[in-house]
């Protein structure tokens, strides 16, 4: 049976999935920016939004290039970019990411009594299907609804942009990351053929992003997983799909199993300054070797386990915190350690406050029961 997204749009032909690679590309901001009028700059809007997709000299150079490299059939394509228009409002959108702000500001976005709250009834609603995802791909199922909530707050703000039009705007009107772009819509173009959808009916962030857990095209064809077996994989209104995508695409992406996210560090001595990480690598020292250093996790953590450590910036002054090696796998999906730390700290208030209330249900009903 089809998903109530798949409308009947055919194309020709499908392809091979694309290699791995991060989902959102590190200038792509994390939550949508006011809708104002973009300052002229080298980076606004080139051509009038007025004018069809269709009409203009590049877009029909990347129209015949999708019917030779994939078999696009040309005047079909040509009609539906005849539909499409370039956004203005999308390239001031992009000149503002929340990743920006320091790290309270960016954390109290993210942890609040509604996403936890959000995150209690969304896993309650889908525990079968997160149960599932924990089963086969080893992701708890905290992490998977801390991603969707601080993505699309459980599925309630998706975006409201047409993805072909979001892209296509960024493929040409956004010179500083055009070639990205371009290949992100070439692979939206690839999945709306394999799944047989109206590449007009599919809509997104301003960047692009899509359903759930707001992948971008590439990702959606190495991750997307049809998890209910429904024939197809629909991320945009089937939670079932989209649990079991994200689980997947940290699963993909080097998430261990049963090992440690975070922890907070206590620090001493003069030597941590040096230690503290301002890139996004592999977790390499051990925590054996920070504690020597004078870094030890404030958690109970094996002295093997890698480590990096990480410094934040609360209204107190400097936090500091050693992640993982899932730390770095979280850092995969968008690559900000505030965004990780984020979806960390969601993920265990929400599991907190899940646990709580259904000790509380088990302690009634048993209460009752004892009663009878």
């Amino acid at each position: 049976m089809k998903s109530p997204f798949l409308l009947s749009f055919t194309l020709l032909l499908s392809a091979c999935a694309p290699p791995m690679m991060d989902r959102r590309p590190a200038d792509v901001p994390l939550m949508p920016a006011p809708e104002t009028a973009p300052e002229t700059t080298t980076e606004s809007v080139r051509a009038d939004p007025g004018q069809p997709l269709a009409s203009r000299s590049d877009v029909q150079t990347f129209i015949r290039a999708m019917a030779a490299e994939h078999g696009f059939n040309a005047e079909r394509l040509r009609a539906t970019f005849a539909r499409a228009y370039s956004q203005p409002s999308i390239i001031a959108a992009m000149s503002k990411p929340a990743e920006g702000k320091p790290w309270h500001a960016y954390r109290s976005i993210f942890i609040n009594s509604k996403r936890i709250q959000g995150g209690v009834e969304f896993w309650r609603a889908n525990a079968a299907a997160l149960a599932r995802a924990e089963q086969v791909y080893g992701v708890p199922p905290e992490y998977v609804v801390a991603i969707i909530g601080v993505e699309t707050q459980y599925g309630g703000n998706m975006g409201k942009y047409r993805v072909l039009e979001a892209l296509s705007t960024l493929a040409f009107d956004y010179p500083r990351r055009a070639a990205y772009f371009r290949k992100e819509l070439e692979n939206f173009l690839l999945l709306a053929r394999a799944e047989g959808a109206d590449p007009l009916s599919l809509r997104g962030s301003y960047a692009g992003a899509m359903g759930y857990g707001q992948f971008m095209p590439s990702s959606f064809r190495s991750y997307a997983v049809d998890f209910d077996g429904d024939g197809h994989r629909d991320i945009w209104r089937n939670p079932r799909d989209a649990i079991g995508s994200v689980a997947n695409y940290f699963r993909k992406n080097g998430w261990r199993p049963g090992e440690p996210v975070a922890s907070p560090a206590a620090i001493s001595g003069d030597r941590y300054p040096a230690l503290v990480s301002r890139q996004l690598n592999q977790p390499r020292s051990s925590v054996a070797s920070l504690r020597n250093q004078g870094v030890a996790p404030r958690d109970s953590i094996s002295d093997g386990q890698s480590a990096l450590l990480l410094e934040y910036q609360s209204l107190d002054g400097p936090e500091y915190w050693l992640g993982f090696d899932n730390f770095y796998a979280i850092t995969r999906y968008n690559r900000s350690q505030l965004y990780a730390l984020a979806v960390h700290q969601l993920s265990q208030e929400i599991r907190a406050r899940y646990s709580n209330r259904s000790s509380s249900q088990a302690f009634v009903s048993e209460s009752v029961a004892y009663a009878d």
